[in-house]
C-alpha cells in the first residue's frame, strides 16, 4: 500500500485534476451502483456534509438508536445543519418500517419536517451488526414512499457484504446517498466517500470545502484506497472469524456479558458484569497488558479486530482482556 502510494499520480483535486482521485471516485460509484463519488479526508466529515446537502434548518432526521451520526459526531448534525436527529426503533442498530412510517412528524408548522432517514450498516454501537439487503431496502422505500430522502451511513458496509457474501451494490443502490470508509477494515490511512446522483456531488462538492476538506494532491490516499479495494476485501471475512473468536473467549468470562448474536461482523461490544469492574477501569487495566480497547460507556466494552492483527494475537489479546477484568474484579 505505501509503495502503490508512493507511486501514485497526483493532481490538484480543488480542480478536479487529480487523476488517482477520479478513478477511485469513479470506481466506487460504480462498485455501490450510483452515479458520482466524492472522496472526503474522514467519515464523519463524510456524514455531515451528507447531512448538510441533503436537509435544510429545522429539518428532522430519523435515525436507529446510537447511531454514530448522533452520539459520535460531535452534535455536527445540528451545529452543521441545523437539524435534529431522532432515534427510532428498539434499540441494537434497527428500526422497522412501521417504526419509521410512525416516527414521521404530520405535516404541521409546529412540527419539524421530517425529510432524512438514515441508516447505519455495519452498527458501530450496537456490535457491528449487519442490515441485509431486504431490511434496508424495505426501509429506503418506505423512505421514497413518504418523501423523504435516505442516507446510508455504510463507513463499514464493505464488511456487511462480505458477511453477507453479496456485492456491495446490492446493499447501497436502494438509498439515495451513501457513505463509505477505507481507513476502517480496509486499512488504508485515512478517506471516506459519498456516492449519488451527479446533481448530489455537484452540491456536496461546495459544503466540503465550507468543511474544510477540499485538499491539494490527495491522489496518495486515493492510491491506497485503490490497493485497499484490490487486496483487503476478501480477507475481511478473517476479520469476523477474529472477532468471533475474542468473543467467544469473553462470554466465558463471569466478568462479562455479551449476546454472541451480535458479533456479526469485526466489532465485539461487551458489558461489564453487575459485580466486575467498569469499562474505565478494565480498559485501563487491558492498556498496562498491551491491549488497546475503548469504553463506549460506563460499562460497555468494544474491541475490533482489523487486518494488523493475527488470530494468535487476537486469541491472546482476549485472554489478557479476561484477565485484565477478572484480577480487577477480584480486587
Amino acid at each position: 500500500m505505501r509503495d502503490a502510494m508512493a507511486r501514485a499520480e497526483v493532481g490538484d483535486d480543488q480542480f478536479g485534476d487529480d487523476p488517482t482521485v477520479n478513478r477511485l471516485q469513479e470506481r466506487v460509484a460504480a462498485l455501490l451502483g450510483h452515479e458520482a463519488g466524492l472522496w472526503f479526508p474522514t467519515g464523519t466529515m463524510a456524514d455531515q456534509v451528507a447531512i448538510r446537502t441533503l436537509t435544510r434548518p429545522g429539518d428532522e432526521v430519523l435515525a436507529a438508536r446510537e447511531a454514530h451520526i448522533l452520539w459520535h459526531e460531535a452534535g455536527g448534525a445540528g451545529a452543521n445543519s441545523g437539524v435534529q436527529v431522532t432515534e427510532i426503533g428498539p434499540g441494537g442498530g434497527r428500526y422497522s418500517v412501521d417504526d419509521l412510517v410512525r416516527a414521521r412528524k404530520p405535516s404541521a408548522a409546529m412540527y419539524p419536517t421530517t425529510t432524512l432517514v438514515s441508516l447505519e450498516n455495519t452498527h458501530n454501537r450496537a456490535g457491528g451488526i449487519v442490515i441485509g439487503v431486504e431490511e434496508g431496502s424495505a426501509i429506503a422505500a418506505a423512505a421514497r414512499a413518504h418523501g423523504m430522502v435516505t442516507f446510508l451511513d455504510g463507513a463499514r458496509l464493505w464488511n456487511a457484504a462480505i458477511a453477507l457474501g453479496v456485492p456491495p451494490a446490492d446493499l447501497a443502490r436502494p438509498f439515495d446517498v451513501v457513505a463509505v470508509a477505507f481507513s476502517k477494515g480496509l486499512g488504508a490511512p485515512g478517506g471516506s466517500m459519498l456516492v449519488g446522483t451527479r446533481a448530489f456531488v455537484d452540491r456536496a462538492i461546495r459544503y466540503r470545502r465550507m468543511a474544510g476538506g477540499a485538499m491539494r494532491q490527495i491522489g496518495i490516499f486515493a492510491a491506497a484506497a485503490d490497493h485497499a479495494l484490490d487486496h483487503h476485501l476478501a480477507r475481511l471475512a478473517d476479520d469476523h472469524a477474529n472477532a468471533r473468536l475474542f468473543a467467544e473467549r469473553l462470554a466465558s468470562s463471569a466478568a462479562f456479558e455479551i449476546d454472541l448474536a451480535s458479533v456479526q461482523t469485526n466489532i465485539v461490544v461487551a458489558r461489564m458484569a453487575a459485580d466486575a469492574p467498569d469499562a474505565a477501569t478494565v480498559v485501563r487495566r487491558a492498556l498496562d497488558g498491551g491491549i488497546l480497547v475503548v469504553a463506549l460507556g460506563e460499562r460497555l466494552v468494544r474491541a475490533v479486530t482489523h487486518l494488523d492483527v493475527t488470530r494468535k494475537q487476537v486469541a491472546e489479546a482476549a485472554e489478557r482482556l479476561v484477565a485484565a477484568a477478572e484480577s480487577a474484579r477480584r480486587a
